[in-house]
């Protein structure tokens, strides 16, 4: 019998992550006193793993969330990381990992430290200093890797090479994985030798950059990369910036627009289809004024170049999942919050679906992310289902499609919206390299 989708369900408040079967909710695997960074995400790796880091106890920790069914433990493996984790990023294979570090419960970025990880090596971790900030992540593969068999290369990529195989063994330091750090304050693209980082001396010495280039000050956020091409990709307030591998330097190119007002705060790859997707923010720069943000989804076909917009509605919408057949977007908003559902092929809302109201949701005049409950989302490029948190109340909404499928529930009550990941055997999601 098939293997059904699970669904990662992560209350970083409460210190806890449980694995449950679908659509039933059965749990199958339950992890305790492990509080997921929530700005880092859960990241996809090969062979169905997926990794996250342990705020509190400065840990990357990689979960096989179908190992139970084999005799396998649910934690895999674990390593020592920097702490409070920013961003998290894998290089296609799923081996090279990084981890840098951002604010966590302080005003100002005041943490230098990046930390890399080799999961063949022990695992081996290894920190060092950069410079201090919100740096995103992006791990690129080694220049002579190959991309998964039947990934192709469009307009915007050299022509595809050949069927996948094994790639040559002991590349050099410059062959070998880029470590692309996406700074803020200055702008800047920073990258890295793996094989050097990991190389580094104890006691978290600083690390040079193998090569840098430019990005406009103070505006990025939101990290994509395309292990097809190799491009890395970066939302600011100018459009989204793109640079590719060449050894271990990095050419940039003309950024994307964002076809109109506004901006992305949010970026990632559709890896089946591979379409970037972001929401565009607009509207009044006062947070308390938050109803009144216009949100647009914006799609960009790497194949085709094709580049659009689809209103969404006012409120705040953030993250989005990629499900099978859709493109889901949560939207809250003082007069309903909703599940947004896109037909990712032919670009528009294909349905609304109203989501139940929170107690301590966010309220016009205040900030929507301070001491409020938010909600999560999450779906798997393998399955048409999407998963809704109702931070506050201990439950996840659960949609196959457009029709509502069950309300699960879990016996902490996902403060802050909790943070979800869903996965399907085979699906693909690692396709997709940088945490979520």
């Amino acid at each position: 019998m098939p293997l059904a989708p699970r669904l990662l369900v992560a209350d970083q408040v409460a210190g806890s992550i449980r694995v449950l079967d679908l659509p039933d909710g059965r749990v199958v695997g339950v992890v305790e006193d492990r509080h997921l960074a929530e700005h880092a995400g859960f990241l996809a790796l090969p062979d169905g793993r997926w990794a996250l880091v342990d705020d509190l106890a400065g840990e990357l920790v990689v979960l096989d969330p179908y190992g139970p069914d084999a005799g396998r433990p649910l934690v895999a493996a674990t390593a020592p990381v920097a702490v409070p984790a920013e961003h998290l990023a894998a290089d296609p294979s799923g081996r090279h990992l990084a981890v840098t570090t951002g604010c966590g419960r302080n005003e100002e970025p005041w943490s230098d430290l990046l930390t890399v990880v080799d999961l063949a090596a022990g695992p081996r971790s290894v920190r060092v200093r950069t410079r201090t900030g919100e740096p995103g992540v992006t791990v690129l593969a080694a220049a002579n890797a190959r991309p998964a068999p039947g990934a192709t290369a469009g307009p915007e990529g050299s022509p595809a090479p050949g069927p996948a195989g094994p790639a040559p063994q002991g590349p050099s330091a410059a062959d070998g994985p880029l470590v692309v750090l996406r700074h803020r304050e200055p702008g800047a693209f920073a990258a890295y030798r793996f094989a050097d980082l990991l190389a580094a001396a104890p006691a978290c010495p600083p690390a040079t950059p193998a090569y840098q280039t430019g990005l406009p000050d103070h505006d990025g956020h939101g990290d994509a990369h395309d292990p097809v091409t190799g491009r890395v990709f970066a939302a600011a307030g100018s459009g989204v910036h793109r640079v590719r591998r060449d050894g271990d330097r990095l050419v940039t190119e003309d950024p994307l627009p964002w076809a109109g007002p506004g901006r992305g705060y949010y970026l990632r790859l559709d890896p089946v289809r591979r379409t970037l997707w972001s929401c565009v923010r607009g509207g009044p720069a006062d947070p308390g004024r938050w109803p009144e943000w216009s949100n647009d989804a914006w799609f960009h076909a790497l194949g085709t170049g094709r580049t659009g917009r689809v209103p969404l509605g006012p409120g705040l919408v953030f993250r989005l999942a990629v499900a099978a057949h859709h493109v889901a977007y949560a939207r809250v908003h003082p007069d309903g919050d909703e599940l947004v559902l896109l037909d990712p092929e032919m670009p528009r809302v294909t349905a609304r679906l109203p989501l139940p109201p929170m107690d301590g949701a966010p309220k016009p005049g205040g900030t929507p992310w301070d001491g409020v409950q938010r909600r999560a989302i999450a779906a798997s490029p393998g399955a048409s289902l999407v998963a809704v948190t109702r931070g506050g109340h201990g439950e996840v909404h659960l949609f196959d499609g457009t029709r509502p499928l069950a309300r699960l529930t879990v016996p902490t009550p996902l403060d802050d919206g909790g943070h979800l990941a869903l996965t399907a055997p085979g699906d693909g999601a690692w396709a997709d390299p940088v945490g979520r």
